[in-house]
């Protein structure tokens, strides 16, 4: 029998600062995803560092979050 997995929270609290990952979550409008670098966690929010800003994220709001690949590398721009 396997371990029921964490719950979005949970894996956010476990996993080390600098994991690359993705956030859904609650806003207004329905949901969106935060993609990038997980910057801190603490008992109320988690801070993921985007390309464009930082997000800050009340947990309370988050329904799903994973680790995910390294982004790829930028391509050159064409000539």
């Amino acid at each position: 029998m396997s371990l029921p997995a964490p719950t979005p929270a949970g894996f956010l609290a476990a996993a080390k600062t600098g994991t690359r990952v993705v956030v859904r979550y609650r806003i207004p409008e329905g949901f969106t995803d935060a993609l990038g670098d997980l910057v801190a966690c603490d008992a109320g929010s988690v801070t993921v560092q985007t390309r464009q800003a930082a997000v800050v994220i009340p947990l309370g709001a988050v329904v799903a979050a994973k680790s995910v690949p390294p982004a790829p590398p930028r391509r050159r721009p064409r000539s």
